[in-house]
């Protein structure tokens, strides 16, 4: 019994001495970054809804239907 507890001990000392510690703390500055937008639209300026159609595959479109 008494060899079990010193195993026990010695784990929970390795443990301690490996995992015992929180990491650092990393500020919210630290995990953000600030991109300023494109004026003008960006990806989105270049959508056409009339020429959209010819960028979706259809079956039925296909057949002529």
């Amino acid at each position: 019994m008494n060899k079990e507890s010193t195993n026990d001990a010695a784990a929970a000392a390795l443990r301690h001495a490996r995992f015992g510690h929180l990491p650092e703390r990393i500020r919210f500055e630290d995990m953000t970054q600030g991109v300023k937008a494109e004026e003008g639209g960006g990806a989105n300026a270049s959508y056409n809804p009339e020429g959209s159609w010819q960028y979706f595959s259809c079956l039925a479109l296909d057949l002529g239907l």
